[in-house]
């Protein structure tokens, strides 16, 4: 069991919050991107495929 890796999943920030909701640029700095083209890589779990589905026109998955 040590041995298993956790899923995990890319995400690039391609473009910019400004203009959203408050909602959405919420969900942007809760999965940990802050500039434009940043990455970040999160743990594949159905939270964070929900919060990448609301901003699915802000990200992109790599």
């Amino acid at each position: 069991m040590a041995t298993e890796q956790k899923k995990t999943v890319k995400v690039q920030l391609v473009r910019s919050p400004i203009g959203t909701k408050q909602s959405h640029r919420d969900t942007v700095r809760g999965l940990g991107l802050r500039k434009l083209n940043s990455v970040s890589e999160l743990e594949d779990t159905p939270a964070v495929r929900g919060m990448i589905n609301k901003i699915d026109y802000l990200v992109k998955v790599l």
